[in-house]
C-alpha cells in the first residue's frame, strides 16, 4: 500500500522567502484575506498566494482580484479556492478566468493561466535546508550510519517518517547528538507538530549550547506560533553564537519589522545583504530598506 506524504506546514517567514514578499505585497495579500493565520499555511495556500502575487505583478489591482474571486464563487459554489482551481490571467487590463467546470470573465469572458507549481515546489523544498545541521564528526560509528540515512531522507516529504525514525534511532544510541535532535525538531516542525519540535530543539541546545541552528529554529517556531517577541530573542541568541548567520539576520530583521520596529531592523537587513547579496531573498531586504529611515541609536549588527 502506497504511503501518503505528510503535509508540510509553512509559516509566514517561509512564505516571505519562498514568494519573495515585499512589505507592499504582504499588505496587498492581507487585503485579499490570504494572509490571516498564525497557525501555518499548506502548499495549497502557497499556490493561492503565488497565483495572487503573479496577478498583482501582471498589473491586476486588489479590487479586481477580489471582485473576480467573488464572481467565480457565485458562478460555481463548488469551487472552494478559486486561485488554485481556476486559471487566471490579466489581458489588456481585464482579469479573465477559466476552470474545467466554468469559463467566464467577470467583465468579458475567457482565459488560460498555467500555474508553475514545479518551480514553486523547488523553492519550498529549498527552505527545508535552512536550519539543518551536518556535523563533521558524529560521535559514534553506529549513530553516524543512522544519521547519514536520515540525512538522505529528510529532503523528501515522502520519506519524512523514515527520517524521523532514523533521527530517533540516533539519539537513542547517543542522547548527546545535538545535530540529530535539531534535525528531528525541524522535521516535526515542518509537519506541524510544534510542541514535539520545541522539545527537540531545546534538547539540541541543552546538548550543545553552541548550536546556533537550534536557537534559530526555536525563533522560527515562535514566529509560526505567533510569539514574535520570543522569536526575536531566539534569533538574537543565534546571532550571539554565530554573528555571521545570514538567515538569522534576515529573520530577526523581518520579525522586528513585523513588530513595528522597522528602524531597529535596518542593521540586520544590511548585514544580511553583506552576507548573502546574491540570494533570491535579497530583494526583500532591499525593499524593506527602501521604506525605512535609520534613526539615531537604531539596533546595529
Amino acid at each position: 500500500m502506497e504511503r501518503s506524504s505528510p503535509e508540510r506546514i509553512y509559516g509566514l517567514r517561509e512564505l516571505t522567502r519562498i514568494l519573495s514578499l515585499t512589505p507592499r505585497r504582504v499588505a496587498q495579500l492581507r487585503r485579499l484575506d490570504l494572509l490571516r493565520r498564525d497557525s501555518g499555511y499548506t502548499f495549497r495556500d502557497l499556490l493561492a498566494l503565488r497565483a495572487a502575487s503573479a496577478l498583482l505583478d501582471a498589473g491586476a489591482s486588489v479590487r479586481q482580484i477580489r471582485d473576480a474571486l467573488t464572481a467565480i464563487r457565485k458562478q460555481d459554489p463548488g469551487i472552494q479556492n478559486p486561485l488554485t482551481e481556476v486559471r487566471l490571467i490579466v489581458d489588456g487590463g481585464r482579469l479573465l478566468a477559466q476552470s474545467d467546470r466554468v469559463r467566464f470573465d467577470p467583465r468579458s469572458g475567457q482565459t488560460v493561466l498555467a500555474l508553475d507549481t514545479i518551480d514553486l515546489t523547488r523553492a519550498a523544498q529549498a527552505t527545508l535546508a535552512t536550519g539543518l545541521v551536518r556535523p563533521l564528526q558524529p560521535p559514534t560509528e553506529q549513530a553516524e550510519v543512522w544519521f547519514e540515512r536520515a540525512s538522505e531522507w529528510d529532503a523528501d516529504p515522502m520519506q519524512w517518517e523514515d527520517a524521523i525514525a532514523a533521527y530517533r534511532r540516533v539519539i537513542a544510541i547517543d542522547p548527546t547528538y545535538a545535530a540529530a535532535w535539531n534535525n528531528l525538531g525541524l522535521l516535526l516542525h515542518r509537519m506541524g507538530q510544534y510542541e514535539e519540535a520545541r522539545k527537540a530543539y531545546a534538547s539540541a541546545l541543552a546538548q550543545d549550547p553552541e548550536c546556533a541552528e537550534a536557537a534559530y529554529n526555536l525563533g522560527s517556531l515562535d514566529e509560526d506560533a505567533g510569539a514574535v517577541e520570543e522569536a526575536i530573542e531566539h534569533y538574537r541568541c543565534a546571532l550571539t553564537i554565530k554573528p555571521d548567520y545570514a538567515d538569522a539576520h534576515f529573520n530577526l530583521a523581518a520579525a522586528l519589522a513585523r513588530s513595528g520596529r522597522g528602524p531597529d531592523a535596518i542593521g540586520h537587513w544590511q548585514r544580511y545583504l553583506q552576507l548573502d547579496a546574491g540570494s533570491p531573498w535579497a530583494r526583500i531586504a532591499r525593499a524593506h530598506l527602501e521604506v525605512v529611515e535609520p534613526p539615531e541609536g537604531s539596533e546595529s549588527q
